[in-house]
């Protein structure tokens, strides 16, 4: 009972880890669980434009890091004769572009490639909690301020309520005298910022675009973000709805600022986007470098290797396969796992081409194993004069085929001769002792057991799922492995026995 319960145990947990990995994956890596399957991104291009005076010259750019909504695909520079390089700073990510001299107009590109994030984006966190930055009014715009933060604090109990009250005191169709006078001399955003730092809340106005299909000469937005004591929220000010749009990708986080320009005077920024459509696996393939499960992925491995392993991930298959018509239906194969190295080998040829030159290889090898066994040789002779028979067969058929216009000289190379001539011994050992019928039912079965995995081998997204989620092999382990304490009747088996059952 003990060694049932343990054995179950061993086969829930292969179970779960496989499932759990392969959904790790499809979450972490964005790989689809389905083939032919598209992903829209989005290619934002900002274009800078300066003056240069004939001095060194040194550009830089806030970029966006882990956007809310988004994740940076990739990413690139257009700038003839400046050498660019992205920095991590207590700013956050900028490029930099850097020349020893330049002179007159100048436009520098950058480019970046964005994908929606599958999973749910968690709220950005702050180890050590921010502080309101200090604001300074003169007596008119304090008495004004004092009078608007009152009016929201009466009616709002947290950080994001309070936002929401002020909101509605900014933006009311008829404001009073302290609004009127604030909002003359502040932008909205700007002003509810300060509102909230003054109110001992902090708060900080970040810059986003707006991602709009086939645009260009767009500018950043302002975008209002509330600490609410344990993340950074961000908030419309016109409405003071909470949350980023759909649309909205932000760029600049609080920076300390989106451009700098040293070398240069009248610069200025704008994006272009574009929304494409690219297939998801091209797209898995681009951000295999992103640390996490992705180390262990396939594609990390260079190609040569990657397809040998598109080959080796589909025998965990026909081993179910094979596993299932043996134990299950009771099919009768020759060998045990001769039909899975066949089916392998049809996947490297046509099925009507291999599958014919199957077949005559092992009825002329039995023809010539019959010869042999007159000989009297030993085992070990006789098996290898039957790999050489085999591969003087095998070149003998490519050259008649290729001469007759059948393509089978590079595809009939690649059946397992060794296989092969074990499965010619073992059928003329079989025919010797049981008859010829013995062997039609087990060569039959043989061959409808290949052509089986062969198929299932040969479906889109069994090869998809075998080699971009090889942990759910562990899955087929564990069915394998229920198949093997399996101890009922084979379904070949009921019509036989249905004659006991009537006769009761």
């Amino acid at each position: 009972m003990k060694s049932t319960f343990g054995f179950y145990c061993i086969v829930l947990i292969l179970i779960c880890t496989g499932i759990s990995l392969s959904w790790l994956r499809h979450i972490k890596l964005d790989v689809p669980f389905q083939t032919q399957q598209e992903r829209a991104v989005w290619l934002i291009e900002a274009r800078i434009d300066f003056r240069a005076q004939g001095e060194p010259v040194r550009v830089s750019l806030s970029l966006p890091e882990n956007p809310l909504g988004y994740r940076l695909v990739s990413e690139q520079a257009a700038s003839t004769g400046y050498g660019f390089s992205t920095v991590e700073g207590s700013d956050g990510r900028r490029a930099e572009w850097t020349r020893r001299t330049a002179q007159g107009r100048q436009t520098l590109y950058y480019k970046a490639q964005f994908v929606k994030r599958s999973e749910a984006t968690p709220a950005s966190q702050n180890k050590k909690p921010p502080q309101p930055k200090e604001v300074f009014w003169d007596s008119l715009q304090s008495t004004a301020a004092h009078q608007l933060v009152e009016q929201a604090y009466a009616k709002s109990s947290t950080p994001i309520s309070f936002a929401r009250e002020l909101s509605k005191l900014l933006t009311a169709s008829e404001p009073d005298q302290n609004t009127a006078l604030l909002l003359s001399q502040y932008k909205l955003p700007t002003l509810m910022m300060r509102l909230l730092n003054y109110a001992d809340i902090p708060a900080r106005v970040s810059m986003g675009l707006e991602l709009q299909d086939a645009r260009r000469y767009q500018s950043l937005k302002p975008i209002l973000e509330v600490f609410d004591s344990k993340s950074w929220v961000p908030m419309d000010p016109m409405t003071g709805v909470c949350g980023l749009p759909e649309d909205m990708l932000l760029w600049q986080r609080a920076g300390k600022s989106l451009l700098d320009v040293i070398g240069g005077k009248d610069s200025q920024i704008s994006f272009s986007m574009l929304r494409q459509t690219i297939p998801a696996m091209d797209l898995v393939r681009l951000q295999q470098d992103r640390g996490g499960i992705s180390i262990f992925s396939l594609y990390s491995l260079p190609i040569e290797e990657q397809s040998v392993f598109k080959l080796l991930l589909l025998l965990p298959v026909g081993a179910l396969i094979v596993t299932s018509m043996r134990i299950i239906v009771g099919i009768r194969t020759s060998g045990t796992f001769m039909p899975v190295l066949i089916a392998l080998s049809f996947l490297q040829t046509q099925l009507v081409q291999g599958l014919s030159a199957f077949v005559l290889i092992v009825a002329l090898g039995l023809v010539l194993r019959s010869y042999l066994s007159r000989l009297n040789l030993l085992m070990v002779a006789r098996i290898s004069t039957l790999i050489v028979l085999v591969i003087f067969l095998t070149s003998l058929i490519s050259i008649i085929g290729h001469k007759l216009g059948f393509n089978l000289g590079l595809t009939i190379t690649f059946f397992p001769m060794i296989i092969i001539s074990w499965t010619i011994e073992r059928m003329s050992i079989l025919w010797e002792e049981e008859g010829s019928r013995e062997v039609l039912i087990q060569g039959l079965g043989s061959l409808s057991v290949a052509i089986l995995t062969y198929l299932c081998m040969r479906m889109a997204i069994v090869r998809h799922l075998t080699f971009n989620f090889p942990e759910l092999h562990l899955v087929l382990l564990a069915v394998i492995l229920l198949m093997g304490q399996y101890t009922g009747y084979k379904l070949s088996e009921l019509k036989r026995f249905g004659v006991m059952r009537e006769k009761s």
